[in-house]
């Protein structure tokens, strides 16, 4: 798997995952020399190469002079999330239900990340995945969030309950988030982009929440509704 972006790289060398070399722009400045510092700190191989050869290798166009090479990403099962909560009785996982789009999958792991959520639920089919993009995307935070792919996403939502989650759907019909306490294990579904969270999953869950709506536009991008509502979620917590 390449990771690309200097962020993306620095943030992948802070974790224990294996790097196999990363391929550096001749000439290596500002950032880059820290990356490289990190490396070595590592015994990690760096070569230095031509602009163009990191071109070549890019698969998004945004390599910023670097991109690393190392294992496929390792998803986790979702019991792993479960088991290993951040905070005893306090767990918070995040389900995305058809998130299709890189960008917003992207958003959702560096959002997740940085709420402290123990990971994210995503679906095997109909769904992005986490590739280079979304990695770079993700400002790094894809290395550091557990991110579970389950084969269906209602019995995933029927274990949390199991094992005593509370399940929130996020869509516009639902009652008003902030009216809500949040205590205990906190699950949090996202639905894709045009569609939502769908009908079937909608009535597994526990309870619908909506973020109030001023404006003409009738409804948030999935990452930004997402940020909202996990930092409401965190907000009562604290």
């Amino acid at each position: 798997m390449k990771t690309e972006g200097r962020n993306a790289v620095y943030e992948l060398l802070k974790t224990e995952k294996t790097v196999d070399k990363i391929l550096m722009e001749k000439g290596a400045q500002g950032s880059l020399s820290r990356i490289f510092a990190e490396a070595r700190k590592k015994e990690i191989k760096v070569q230095f190469v031509d602009r163009t050869v990191l071109d070549k290798e890019s698969e998004t166009g945004h390599h910023q002079g670097v991109i690393a090479f190392s294992s496929d990403y390792e998803y986790f099962d979702l019991q792993d999330l479960i088991e290993n909560k951040k905070r005893a009785d306090n767990g918070f996982v995040i389900l995305c239900d058809g998130i299709e789009d890189v960008h917003n999958l992207g958003s959702i792991l560096r959002v997740a990340e940085c709420a402290g959520a123990d990971g994210v639920v995503i679906p095997k089919s109909n769904s992005a995945t986490v590739n280079e993009s979304v990695v770079r995307i993700s400002a790094g935070a894809a290395n550091h969030i557990k991110v579970a792919k389950v084969s269906n996403l209602n019995r995933a939502i029927d274990l949390l309950k199991a094992n005593d989650y509370w399940v929130y759907g996020l869509e516009a019909d639902g009652e008003s988030i902030y009216q809500e306490d949040f205590a205990g294990n906190v699950a949090l579904v996202i639905g894709g982009e045009d569609t939502g969270v769908k009908r079937l999953t909608k009535q597994n869950c526990d309870k619908i929440l909506s973020l109030p709506m001023f404006g003409k536009v009738n409804s948030l991008n999935a990452s930004v509704a997402l940020g909202i509502a996990a930092y409401e979620v965190v907000r009562k917590k604290l």
